[in-house]
């Protein structure tokens, strides 16, 4: 075999394969033998009569056909031995050039490569700072909401109370058929803190039980909540929803007193409130420091990817992708959409998403991990 090699701009490599007439005319014999066994011709058991036979029978085309079939899944291992190319897909053939020579061009997906230039020189000052104490008085708080007792009362909502209460939501300009049922409770209970203290994951949005505040048992209130576009739920990013909540019941909380007696309800490990308080504190630093950790890790790796080259396939990015699509697939399914109900919440298509959207994270998914990689190449790190 003659073998041109051409690198594309895109890391893509074509190579241009020419065949000896001599192996494309033996493998043009052995798919008239093939074509034969699967049919019969009159006169001949199966597979057993003469090529020329078998020509006249099938014609010349679907046995060039079955031949170039058979001899592209023969030749294409050796070829990438030859050309000295290690693929990171499937390549493909491009076309057939000619018939006389026996002459094909396949496109190949490269490996991807990274140069990581001068990365032992990237410097990320690392800044992390232990919690302050407000972050021990809010478990702290959090603990005593948890142990506390409650007591059924007859008056209005105030801060501190438990409520339980029945919400419906309508949301603005919802699609036909979009699920909405998360948007409404027959009964939920939630607890009115105050405004310092007051929750991200508060249901329906943060801030929704001061709204309750001075409302007795069995009157009702309408609220109006635009979500914010990078909200979690899909559904809900830039929406606005009305809620029409009915207050069932309102229970006073009693919070128990910050000592030993409640370090010990805590957990038997804890013999006095100074040991909770400890024990608190060193959960809140890991965690917080875990936090930081990520987001300088991400800093460290994208200051890497300014002064390195990274080169790699459409194919590697299109595979990418499929993950990014995947993963939000997986968070659809828990809040019981799919992904073309989605688009249409969006007012998007699949390709328009995949081009704005999906591409853009799977390169920056791709390029991270590429660069990751080659650091541990670099290193012999072994996971």
């Amino acid at each position: 075999m003659n073998i041109e090699k051409n690198i594309r701009d895109d890391h893509q490599v074509e190579l241009t394969v020419e065949v000896d007439p001599e192996r494309m005319e033996a493998m043009k014999r052995r798919a008239a033998r093939k074509l034969a066994e699967r049919g019969k011709i009159p006169g001949f058991r199966p597979g057993k009569a003469p090529y020329d036979m078998i020509r006249r029978h099938y014609g010349d085309e679907p046995i060039v056909e079955q031949a170039i079939d058979m001899l592209v899944d023969e030749i294409y291992p050796e070829v990438l031995t030859q050309a000295e190319i290690e693929p990171a897909a499937a390549g493909a053939l491009e076309k057939i050039e000619s018939m006389d020579p026996p002459k094909f061009i396949f496109r190949v997906p490269l490996a991807p490569t990274v140069d990581l230039g001068d990365y032992l020189s990237v410097r990320v000052p690392y800044e992390w700072t232990a919690p302050g104490e407000d972050k021990l008085t809010e478990a702290l708080e959090e603990f005593r909401q948890m142990y506390g007792t409650t007591e059924t009362v007859e008056r209005e909502v105030q801060e501190g109370d438990y409520v339980l209460l029945e919400v419906k939501g309508e949301k603005k300009d919802a699609a036909e058929g979009e699920d909405l049922s998360e948007l409404s409770r027959e009964s939920t209970a939630t607890l009115v803190r105050s405004e310092d203290k007051e929750a991200d994951s508060e249901w329906p949005y943060k801030g929704f039980a001061r709204q309750l505040i001075g409302l007795k048992p069995g009157e009702s209130k309408s609220v109006t909540h635009t979500y914010p576009q990078d909200f979690d739920d899909e559904k809900l990013k830039g929406a606005t929803v009305t809620f029409a909540a009915t207050v069932k019941t309102v229970r006073a909380v009693t919070l128990p007193e910050l000592n030993d007696d409640f370090a010990k309800m805590v957990g038997g490990q804890y013999e006095n409130l100074d040991q909770l308080k400890e024990a608190l504190k060193k959960d809140i630093e890991a965690r917080d420091r875990a936090n930081y950790d990520d987001e300088y890790f991400t800093q460290v790796i994208d200051k890497i990817k300014e002064g390195a080259t990274i080169k790699y396939p459409p194919q590697v990015v299109d595979h990418e992708g499929e993950h990014v699509l995947e993963d939000l697939s997986q968070r659809l399914a828990s809040q019981n959409m799919d992904l073309e109900t989605y688009f249409k919440v969006r007012n998007t298509t699949r390709e328009k998403f995949n081009e704005e959207e999906v591409r853009p994270v799977a390169i920056k998914r791709l390029e991270r991990g590429l660069i990751l990689d080659e650091v541990a190449r670099k290193h012999n790190i072994h996971i």
